[in-house]
């Protein structure tokens, strides 16, 4: 189950500061900013950046063993032109990952008046920070990017073996949070609703095929994995080596996971979702033919042609072969999994070598800026 367990990092690895201000919602309090030079991106807008604690109102939701019950989210945004960057620093977290420049609770641009919206999915174990690459980039050109950190899945928080096996729980996060900005105060105004899109790395990947209209069947990734097919999507991780014995003793003996298991069959399909970007997309095999034969918006894939965690045949391949219209770039050569992960830092590269260094030939910021300008085309031309 490798593609479930795309960030294998220890789950301690934030600092205590960093833990208290995620889960108070205080993201002030945890971003401290210097003037320093940092990596920035080009583009129409400099870019504000604030966070929020979505609340479902429907006390049924499912979190997944998670402790925190609200949805910690980061938002990047066109700002206004007076806005200063400044490099964004978190304790702990920016020991290993460059997280860029933002203004922190800038006012938004005031034109246009409306602005689409990405929503953006983390991939497993991850945070809405490590895809702040992408956030910014979007930002940047004129989007409002919103990344949520997923319940029992995320690093500023214990991991739990629900939230790392309800795969199909995400996409309802998503909807969620859409559900959320346009009602928000500040940006519910300025959002284009008839133009928003989502975009996703490894399980979020997976979570952008869900969402697009693929029904998940857990049955059938299990079956693959136990066929000659089988590949390294279907292995546990050093993070959480009893994975796989865990989903299948939550599917036995947990009444919870299996009232989740029932409803994994259903379709999570978010119509306001017009248009999907999926990074290393995960879990391949979860989903039939006949299902992505269904899916009836435009889907773009990329990935690495080395990505030994979600290898590309039974993934980003399969998807791009049986999604109607979808299209996939492969970056060539030695370009794996991680590369999708935010650059990091001098002391991240010695501290986590698996999640910071890339193949020979690989430049992960130039990966990025790639990657940037594939979905900003690509968002451009769907979301008219």
């Amino acid at each position: 189950m490798r593609g479930k367990i795309d960030f294998m990092m220890h789950r301690r690895w934030p600092s205590v500061a960093l833990f208290v201000c995620l889960l108070q919602g205080a993201y002030p309090c945890a971003a401290s900013q210097s003037a320093k030079a940092g990596r920035n991106t080009v583009g129409e807008f400099q870019v504000g950046s604030t966070f929020r604690k979505f609340t479902p109102q429907d006390k049924a939701y499912n979190w997944r063993g998670a402790q925190t019950h609200a949805l910690a989210t980061t938002v990047w945004y066109p700002a206004a032109a007076s806005a200063v960057e400044r490099e964004v620093e978190i304790p702990g977290l920016s020991d290993i990952f460059s997280l860029g420049r933002a203004a922190q609770d800038a006012d938004i641009a005031s034109a246009p008046a409306k602005f689409p919206m990405i929503v953006i999915s983390h991939g497993t174990g991850g945070s809405a920070l490590t895809m702040s690459w992408l956030g910014h980039a979007l930002a940047a050109r004129g989007y409002i990017a919103v990344a949520v950190n997923h319940p029992g899945n995320n690093g500023a928080e214990a991991y739990t073996a629900q939230g790392f096996s309800t795969w199909w729980e995400r996409a309802r996060d998503l909807s969620m949070v859409i559900d959320s900005m346009l009602a928000d105060p500040t940006f519910g105004k300025r959002i284009d609703s008839n133009r928003i899109g989502a975009a996703g790395f490894s399980l979020g990947g997976y979570t952008m095929i869900e969402i697009a209209g693929g029904i998940t069947d857990p049955d059938a990734f299990t079956q693959f994995c136990a066929s000659p097919r089988a590949d390294g999507i279907c292995k546990s991780p050093p993070e959480f080596p009893t994975l796989i014995d865990d989903f299948e003793r939550l599917s036995k003996n947990d009444a919870e996971f299996q009232a989740a298991l029932r409803h994994s069959g259903d379709s999570y399909r978010d119509p306001r979702v017009r248009a999907v970007f999926a990074m290393a997309p995960a879990l391949g095999p979860a989903f039939h033919t006949a299902s992505l034969a269904k899916i009836a918006i435009p889907v773009m894939i990329v990935a690495g042609e080395a990505d030994a965690n979600v290898p590309i045949a039974s993934s980003a391949r399969y998807f791009a072969a049986n999604i109607p219209g979808a299209k996939l770039k492969i970056f060539p050569g030695n370009a794996a999994h991680y590369m999708f992960l935010e650059s990091c830092t001098e002391s991240g590269r010695k501290m986590r070598p698996l999640l910071c260094t890339d193949g020979a030939g690989v430049d992960r910021d130039e990966i990025h800026a790639k990657t940037v300008a594939l979905a900003v085309d690509f968002f451009r031309a769907k979301l008219r």
